[in-house]
């Protein structure tokens, strides 16, 4: 008896499962890893991706794999973790891609001999829960001292710069290094919102002729006539901050307004001039020297301001006025009926300067200096913003060598230390996943191994030597980047917060166990964004 065909899904559904299904996927994830393997580390190489008319060239694993547009359901896996790196510790974004793609190509081979995927996700949990344990008590915790004293000092800037060895302004990380810890030190201890750091792009000039302003600083607003006559620099001035407009409007485009007799026009026009003149007559009285709005501030208010010579400034970013409120002590005002010294904010400097072909008000000396600038400079705009993201990196770097108060040794020695605990953890482990814990340490060594490759060293004779410095007890050993063989990095000053290591072993780690979790993909024919049928698995 002939069974009758059921149709469960619609005509055009590509659907792929079991075992070629999971190798599938390993393979897609392969082609991120092989794009990203080459930007890791010091001698890591740059990619340059040219989207429509912009162009970006950047070594920053996030900023590469957020701009490949990645169609293949999977491997956007990898797209996922890279950026939850990012958002969350702010450095590591191409090593737990690589550690990611190290853990999916040690399962492959178990995927072939037809070992259960579940059996591999068990075995690999366990090893992961093993490493963070492990990595927490190699972990060497910072100083704590109530006040930052010049030893923990030091420490951080030597975290901030290890953060930069591996980007375009690499030859300034002593610079930049100092400048970064400088900027989140002046920020608030218990919260330690780099929102409050303002990094402007100023094109010109030379790299090393970026510098820190110890308050608020942003690019000149757009302004009317009148601007001109404005002061441009106070000392000690009292700052009004205002969510209000302040300009001439005609009410009739607020409100229909009928009258019987036409002289009585003239005394609607008069009090369209008195709702603005009381406004701005109440800023005045309040003694106000500087006043910054969100909103509009008009030509009649521009050249108001100027006879008087007060300094004003409209359409500032609300960012920016957050950052003056932060700095100065002030608040911003939805209304004019209650300024006064409380709600005002103060700062022993403000003056508008050139920088480059840019005209910036600087707000300095501020009393709650929460908050600073960083003004960067470079020739090219490319340049500018990879050193902007590289700076991002550094900041959150520092702020989590703050909170968590952790180092760990970088150039892949931690990596090597974990990798040689885990293969003497799988000799007593005596049921199946003994191999693939044994095969997960194994991944660890994709680290050291790439950022030899990447130098141009003998990979091969870099990790035997490394095998053999962690056997006999050097967990601190790694690659040296600078005399071709390895050295001991914690004495060499590379040093990563232990947060960014447990962050990316667990993020790879679960990223591997979800695409090995995934035996069946089905593609509905009007899904869109998804490569047609017969397109390789990377597309676009």
């Amino acid at each position: 008896m002939i069974q009758p065909q059921i149709v469960l899904l619609k005509e055009g559904t590509d659907t792929s499962q079991g075992k070629g299904q999971l190798i599938s996927n390993i393979n897609a994830c392969a082609a991120v890893v092989e794009i990203l393997k080459t930007t890791l580390g010091p001698r890591g190489m740059d990619k340059l991706i040219h989207v429509n008319n912009k162009v970006t060239i950047s070594n920053d694993g996030a900023t590469i794999i957020q701009l490949l547009d990645i169609v293949h359901p999977a491997a956007k896996t990898l797209a996922d973790i890279s950026k939850s790196q990012d958002d969350e510790v702010g450095d590591g974004t191409t090593t737990v891609v690589l550690l990611a793609g190290a853990f999916l190509n040690a399962a492959k081979s178990f995927i072939e001999d037809g070992v259960n995927p579940q059996v591999i996700i068990r075995g690999y949990r366990k090893a992961c829960q093993v490493a963070l344990k492990n990595l927490r008590e190699l972990a060497v915790p910072l100083e704590q001292k109530q006040d930052m004293d010049s030893n923990r000092r030091v420490m951080l800037e030597r975290c901030a710069q290890t953060a930069l060895n591996s980007k375009l302004i690499e030859n300034q990380k002593e610079f930049f290094g100092k400048m970064v810890v400088d900027a989140v030190l002046h920020l608030d201890r218990d919260e330690l919102d780099i929102d409050l750091i303002g990094i402007k792009n100023v094109a010109g000039g030379s790299v090393t002729d970026s510098f820190l302003v110890e308050g608020v600083s942003f690019k000149k607003t757009f302004s009317y006539a009148g601007f001109e006559q404005q002061p441009k620099k106070f000392l000690n001035p009292i700052i009004v901050l205002l969510n209000v407009e302040l300009e001439l409007k005609s009410e009739r485009s607020n409100a229909e307004i009928r009258i019987s007799d036409p002289s009585k026009y003239q005394a609607i026009v008069d009090a369209e001039w008195k709702i603005i003149y009381d406004k701005l007559n109440l800023i005045v009285d309040s003694g106000a020297q500087i006043i910054l709005s969100k909103l509009p501030i008009g030509d009649l208010a521009t050249q108001f301001f100027a006879d008087r010579d007060l300094f004003c400034a409209g359409r500032v970013p609300e960012v920016d006025l957050e950052r003056v409120a932060a700095a100065t002590g002030g608040q911003i005002q939805t209304s004019l009926r209650d300024l006064n010294e409380e709600v005002c904010g103060k700062c022993s400097l403000f003056e508008e300067i050139q920088i480059g072909k840019e005209r910036y008000n600087m707000f300095s000396g501020c009393p709650e200096a929460k908050t600073v600038t960083l003004i960067l400079r470079g020739g090219a705009e490319q340049f500018i913003a990879e050193t902007e993201r590289s700076v991002h990196d550094s900041i959150m770097i520092v702020k989590r060598c703050l909170q968590h108060n952790a180092i760990v040794a970088g150039g892949g020695a931690i990596e090597m230390e974990l990798s040689r605990i885990l293969k003497e953890y799988a000799r007593d482990v005596t049921d199946k996943t003994a191999l693939i814990i044994s095969a997960y340490a194994q991944a660890f060594e994709t680290i050291p191994r790439q950022l030899a490759q990447n130098a141009g060293f003998d990979s091969t004779d870099i990790l035997n030597e490394l095998r053999a410095k962690h056997a006999k007890g050097g967990k601190w050993y790694g690659v040296d980047i600078e005399n071709e063989g390895t050295c001991d990095t914690f004495q060499k000053f590379v040093w990563e917060p232990a947060v960014v290591k447990s962050n990316s072993i667990a993020a790879a780690t679960e990223a591997a166990c979800i695409i090995l979790s995934v035996d069946e993909t089905i593609r509905n024919p009007k899904s869109e964004g998804l490569p047609d049928q017969g397109t390789p698995p990377m597309a676009r």
